[in-house]
This record gives C-alpha cells, sequence and structure tokens, in this order.
C-alpha cells in the first residue's frame, strides 16, 4: 500500500485545511514544528504548509519520527465502532430476548444518552429500538416457522398477548396471526478491514451493503422501507451468512467474484449502470465515459456518476472501480481511502496471479 501515487501538494494542502474526511487514509500529514502527524480531518489548528510533510500511510509518518496525534488518533482506522459498542452488541446477542434497560447499561458503564445518540447516528434507530427491534425480529422468525403464539410470547419478555401485539403491529403493520407469510428486510452489522458494514437482505438476496459511518445511510434505510414495503428487522440469514463468508475471502485476497444473489430494484437508467458495473472484471477500472458508452448512453457521464453514487450495495456492486477520467479517484460515499484501498487490495491480487 505504501507504493501508492500521493495526490498533488496543491489537493493534500486543501484537504487539510477543509478538515475532509473523504481524504482520511489516503494521506498522513507530519507537521515539522510539533513532530505530530495527523488525519486530514484532523480538527487541530492547520499547521502552515511550509511546516508539513505527507506519508501514504501511518506506518511511514511514524518511521520518519512522527508520533501519533491524541486528538484524531491516526493510527485507528476511521470507521471502528469503540470498544463499548462492541461490548454492547455481544450483549443483545447473547441473549436477544433480554430487555436492557437504561440501569443495565449504567452497570456497563455505558452512558445510555451517548449509546443512544451513537445508534441512531450509525445505525439509523436508537439502542432500544434496535434492542426491540432484535426481539420482535426473532418472534417474527418463529411464527413464521410455526411456533405458538403462546410460547412466542413468553419466550421474548412480554407479560401480556396484548402488550407483544401492540408492539408487533407497530413494528410490522400486522398482528402476528397474520404474519406467516410476512417479508422483512433483515439487518445486520459486518465487521470488516475498513471499519463495520450494514448488510440487508430479503428471502431473495442481498439488497444493503453500506459502511455504517456514510453520511446516505438513514436515506438509504428509508429506500429500502419504501422499494420492499416491509420493516427493517436486526438479524441472520442465509444470505446474510454467505455474504460474510464472501467478504472475508475477499478481503484475505482469495476471493474475486461474489455468489450471493443480489436485489437492487431501481430505474431502468440506474439499472443499467449498476448491471454495467458488476461487468468490471476485478483488478481492472473503468471511467464514467467508459460506463455511459457502454450502456449506449454517450455523454451522460454526469448520470452514470449519480447512478455510481445512489449504489446500495457497495464493494459487491464494483462502484470503486469506476474512476475520473484523468484516473483520479473521483467520488466515493464511503470515503476516498476506502476506494483506494479497495482497488490496493484488488490490484495486488491481479498483480500475484500474473
Amino acid at each position: 500500500m505504501s507504493s501508492r501515487t500521493l495526490p498533488s501538494v496543491a489537493e493534500m494542502e486543501r484537504a487539510y485545511k477543509k478538515s475532509d474526511a473523504t481524504y482520511d487514509g489516503i494521506f498522513f500529514l507530519g507537521v515539522r514544528t510539533t513532530a505530530i502527524f495527523c488525519r486530514p480531518s484532523c480538527p487541530a489548528r492547520k499547521p502552515l504548509p511550509s511546516n508539513v510533510e505527507y506519508f501514504p500511510t501511518a506506518r511511514e509518518a511514524v518511521f520518519a519520527g512522527y508520533r501519533p496525534c491524541k486528538r484524531c488518533k491516526p493510527m485507528e482506522l476511521p470507521g471502528s465502532p469503540p470498544r463499548w459498542v462492541k461490548k454492547l452488541l455481544a450483549e443483545v446477542e447473547q441473549d436477544p430476548t433480554r430487555r436492557l434497560t437504561n440501569t443495565d447499561l449504567s452497570e456497563l458503564n455505558i452512558n445510555p444518552a451517548t449509546a443512544r445518540r451513537y445508534f441512531l447516528r450509525h445505525y439509523g434507530m436508537t439502542f432500544q429500538e434496535y434492542s426491540r427491534a432484535r426481539r420482535l425480529g426473532r418472534a417474527l422468525v418463529q411464527i413464521r416457522d410455526g411456533s405458538d403464539f403462546d410460547e412466542v410470547i413468553l419466550g421474548h419478555g412480554y407479560e401480556s398477548h396484548s402488550g407483544f401485539r401492540e408492539a408487533f403491529v407497530h413494528a410490522f403493520g400486522k398482528p402476528p396471526g397474520r404474519s406467516r407469510d410476512l417479508n422483512c428486510v433483515v439487518t445486520s452489522w459486518l465487521e470488516s478491514p475498513l471499519g463495520p458494514l450494514v448488510a440487508s437482505a430479503t428471502d431473495e438476496g442481498v439488497c444493503l451493503l453500506e459502511f455504517t459511518d456514510r453520511r446516505m445511510l438513514e436515506t438509504q434505510f428509508k429506500t429500502l422501507r419504501r422499494l420492499f414495503s416491509c420493516t427493517l428487522v436486526p438479524g441472520k440469514d442465509k444470505h446474510l451468512a454467505q455474504l460474510e463468508e464472501e467478504l472475508a475471502a475477499y478481503f484475505a485476497g482469495k476471493l474475486k467474484r461474489f455468489k450471493v444473489p443480489l436485489v437492487y430494484p431501481g430505474t431502468p437508467f440506474q439499472r443499467r449502470v449498476w448491471d454495467e458495473l458488476l461487468r468490471i472484471p476485478h483488478g481492472k477500472t473503468r471511467s464514467y465515459e467508459d460506463v455511459a458508452v457502454a450502456i449506449g448512453a454517450k455523454g451522460s457521464h454526469r448520470a452514470v456518476a449519480r447512478a455510481n453514487g445512489m449504489n446500495r450495495i457497495s464493494i459487491l456492486i464494483p462502484c470503486h472501480r469506476v474512476l475520473n477520467k484523468d484516473g483520479r479517484l473521483g467520488g466515493y460515499g464511503g470515503g476516498l481511502w476506502r476506494k483506494q484501498y479497495l482497488l490496493d487490495l484488488e490490484r495486488e491480487k491481479r498483480k500475484t496471479e500474473t
């Protein structure tokens, strides 16, 4: 990764002066006067350009004698969840039927208000909503499998049929007795070398794969609810399990083509763009103009770029393989540093095979 080309000095200077987080991971800047190195997005006072040295990786900055900034923590992977979040998710999975109250969170040394804000920002729901949805999602699976209603209700911490029915109708729009054929979008959170990912799937296949810190995530959740006319429920299914295995193999450099089924409704133009993205070989790139020509819409490269940005299934529908005509990275919803990482990963794999 250290052999990659840095952006121009003018571009890097503009990025750190504007605290542009999309360049985090693309380069690091060392400040000669303090012997500290930072991310471009560091909120600290901006150094004079004459006092700045640029590095493609944190490792090279360390070997050049710089120490990591305590404010922006450049040695930590952007997008990685705090330890307390992993701890909290583990608590839920250990017993999804348990109701974790604010008192329980405090006993775990987790501030309930902090948990609410973090989950709302990164997962599109508060922690209590996540925990409740996880319980009801498991209940729905049991109902669809033919389990007895009394067993389901008591097994998920509800003291009465009416309380369970009210919560169930609020979540799914139908009472439990009419839900044996009810569909939902199952949602899970996956670890990756690029930070946590949120993945969703219907009965037909994967319909969402996004980085949890992407600003469009909440909009994507709303789009899924509208497109599939059903609720998003935390949980696991066969498609998400297959996706997790294939992603692990991909990041390990052992997989070039994903086989998990995909579901990606959109406008006819968007579908043409996304179908063309799937044809770009692993380790290769195309320009927006190339894609426009390939789908028979020469001159529509801006529309192609918009459709590229609306892709809901990152990595699998490889919008990261589309560059500007001059070969520059261009935009990427997950951040340019992730786009560069994915391209480097695929190119390195291709080199080892030639």
